[in-house]
C-alpha cells in the first residue's frame, strides 16, 4: 500500500473508532502550531504503533530473577536511551549496582535513564516518570495472541506492557519527537526519569532520587506520572490522590515440624486454627475493619469533595447495591484491608491428613489520609494480641509489619492540573474525571515529599486496558490522542509559566 493511503487509512480508522466508542471530539479545531502538531502525530501513527511494537517485543520482565531476562531489560533501556539521544537529549544511564537474591546469587539492576532536553531558565522544566519494565507473561497462560508481539484487533493494541507502562512513555517520547520534527522548540524544558525495575519495587530508584536533589532535579519545577489508568473507557482523568500500603505478617508456632491428625489431633491447640480466628477478627463481611481505632485518623470528607464523585465517569452496572459516591468513597478514601494468604498450610490438590506446627498469615491495610503508619502498626499489634490472648492457646504468636508506604494526595489547585485539564479539553472535548487511585504508587510520595514540587498523574489507558492480565493492550485512539495530549500539555504549561 502506498505510505500516504495507509496514513490516511489508519486516520480514518481512528476518527471511526472515535465515533463507534461514543468518545469526544475536541471543543474547537486546533490553530496555529498545534493544528500542526496534531497533523503530524495523525499522519505518522503506524510509525508510532511500529515503534511500540518493537518495544513489545522486548521481554523486560524485571519480577522473575533470572539472567537472560537482565539481558532483556538492559536492551530495553538502550532502546529508551537511544531513541531519546536521537531526539538531541543528553543522557545519563546511571548504574543501580546489583540485586541480591536470597540464594546468595546477584543480578545487574538496570541503569536507570537521566534524560534532559533544554535548559532555558525562561520556561518551566516538566520531569516524566515511567518503567520499561513488565510483569512475567506467556501465550500458555491464557493469552490469545503471543504477549511478545503487538497484535491489533479492532483498533485495540495487545501486548504486555502496552498500557503498562511503555505505551505512555512512548507517548511522552511522541510528543517532543514532534516538536523536533515540525522543527519547532519544545515549549517547555523536559527531563525524562525512566527505571527498569517498577515491577519488583524501583530498587535502587528512592536512593537516586535522593542523591540527585541537588544535581538532576535542581531544576525541575513539575513531576508527572504516566503509570495508572483512567476509571471509564471514555472519559479522560487527572489522579490526585492514591492510598498507602502497609502489610503484615501474624504467625502461630507450636513447633518447626508437622503433625499426624490422627496421632495428635484433639490433644494440641492447632496452630492453624488460631491463625483462622485471628485471620476472622480483622474484618467483616461487608469489609469494614473491625480493628478497634482504626478509622480515627480518616480525614473527613468535604462538600466540594463529595461533588466531584457526583461528576465522574463511572459504569454502576458493574457494582451492585452501591451508589457513586457510597464505592468510589470505599474505593479510594477508606481504608480496607485484604487477608493474601496463608504460608505453611497444606494447599495442593488432594487430601493430607497434617497439623501445620507452623503457619504465617498475610494481609494489608490500604492507607488513606491522615492515617499514620506506626499508629496502624501499634493498633494491629495490641488488636492480634488481644484476640490471641482470648484464645487461651499454648502457642507462640508474633506480628510483624513488612512494608509501610504513605498514601499521597496532589494540590489540584497547582498549575500543572490547570495546564492538564485544558489540554484535555483542546484534545479531548471534555473535562476530566478528578479521580484517586485504590493502589499504591510509592514514587509519587517519595518525589513530593524528596523534591518538594508538584506531582501529577496525567493516566492515558483506559479502565479495561487489563494491566497485569493476559489481555493487556492500549486502544490506538489512546495511545495517539494521549501523544496529542502530552505535546497540548506542553503548550499549555508554557502559556501558564
Amino acid at each position: 500500500m502506498d505510505p500516504i493511503v495507509g496514513r490516511m487509512a489508519s486516520s480514518l480508522l481512528a476518527f471511526l473508532l472515535l465515533l463507534d466508542g461514543g468518545m469526544f471530539s475536541p471543543s474547537s479545531p486546533p490553530t496555529g502550531l498545534l493544528e500542526k502538531v496534531f497533523q503530524y502525530i495523525d499522519l505518522h501513527q503506524d510509525e508510532f504503533v511500529q515503534t511500540l511494537k518493537e518495544w513489545v517485543a522486548v521481554e523486560s520482565d524485571s519480577v522473575q530473577p533470572v539472567l537472560h531476562l537482565r539481558r532483556e531489560l538492559l536492551r530495553m533501556t538502550g532502546l529508551a536511551a537511544d531513541r531519546l539521544r536521537n531526539l538531541g537529549a543528553h543522557v545519563d544511564l546511571v548504574d543501580a549496582g546489583f540485586q541480591q537474591l536470597p540464594d546468595g546469587q546477584s543480578l545487574p539492576i538496570p541503569p536507570i535513564i537521566l534524560a534532559e532536553l533544554g535548559n532555558d531558565p525562561k520556561k518551566p522544566t516538566v520531569c516524566f516518570y515511567g518503567h520499561l519494565d513488565v510483569q512475567p507473561a506467556r501465550q500458555e497462560d491464557g493469552w490469545v495472541t503471543d504477549p511478545h508481539t503487538l497484535t491489533e484487533v479492532d483498533g485495540k493494541l495487545y501486548g504486555r506492557g502496552t498500557t503498562d507502562n511503555k505505551g505512555p512513555v512512548l507517548a511522552w517520547i511522541n510528543a517532543v519527537s514532534t516538536f523536533r520534527a515540525l522543527d519547532e522548540d519544545l515549549p517547555v524544558n523536559v527531563k525524562f526519569v525512566i527505571e527498569g525495575m517498577e515491577e519488583a519495587g524501583s530498587l535502587a530508584l528512592e536512593e537516586l532520587v535522593q542523591k540527585e536533589k541537588a544535581g538532576f532535579f535542581s531544576s525541575v519545577d513539575y513531576i508527572v506520572i504516566s503509570d495508572n489508568l483512567w476509571i471509564s473507557r471514555r472519559t479522560p482523568a487527572l489522579t490526585c490522590g492514591t492510598r498507602g500500603n502497609s502489610y503484615f505478617m501474624v504467625e502461630v508456632k507450636c513447633r518447626d515440624q508437622d503433625f499426624h491428625s490422627g496421632t495428635f489431633g484433639g490433644i494440641l491447640n492447632e496452630p492453624m486454627a488460631d491463625l483462622v480466628a485471628l485471620l476472622g477478627s480483622l474484618v467483616d463481611s461487608s469489609g469494614r475493619i473491625l480493628i478497634p481505632g482504626i478509622y480515627d485518623h480518616v480525614a473527613p470528607v468535604t462538600e466540594e469533595e463529595k461533588r466531584t464523585y457526583e461528576a465522574i465517569d463511572l459504569d454502576l452496572e458493574e457494582y451492585r447495591n452501591s451508589s457513586q459516591e457510597e464505592l468510589l468513597m470505599h474505593l479510594w478514601r477508606y481504608p480496607s484491608l485484604s487477608i493474601h494468604g496463608i504460608e505453611g498450610a497444606f494447599h495442593e490438590p488432594g487430601a493430607k491428613t497434617v497439623i501445620p506446627g507452623r503457619v504465617i498469615g498475610k494481609f494489608s491495610i490500604r492507607l488513606v489520609p491522615h492515617m499514620n503508619i506506626s499508629v496502624v502498626e501499634k493498633q494491629v499489634k495490641q488488636h492480634l494480641d488481644y484476640i490471641f490472648s482470648k484464645r487461651n492457646s499454648s502457642n507462640q504468636m508474633t506480628v510483624s509489619m513488612t512494608l509501610g508506604l504513605h498514601p499521597w494526595v496532589a494540590n489540584i489547585r497547582d498549575n500543572q492540573y490547570l495546564a492538564a485539564k485544558r489540554a484535555i479539553k483542546t484534545v479531548f472535548g471534555t473535562e476530566p474525571d478528578m479521580i484517586r487511585d485504590g493502589s499504591t504508587i510509592p514514587i509519587a510520595k517519595i518525589f513530593q515529599d524528596t523534591i518538594q514540587k508538584s506531582v501529577m498523574m496525567l493516566p492515558l489507558g483506559a479502565v479495561d486496558d487489563g494491566e497485569h492480565s493476559q489481555k493487556e493492550k492500549i486502544n490506538r485512539w489512546n495511545y495517539i490522542e494521549g501523544s496529542k495530549l502530552f505535546a497540548a500539555f506542553f503548550l499549555e504549561m508554557a502559556k501558564l509559566h
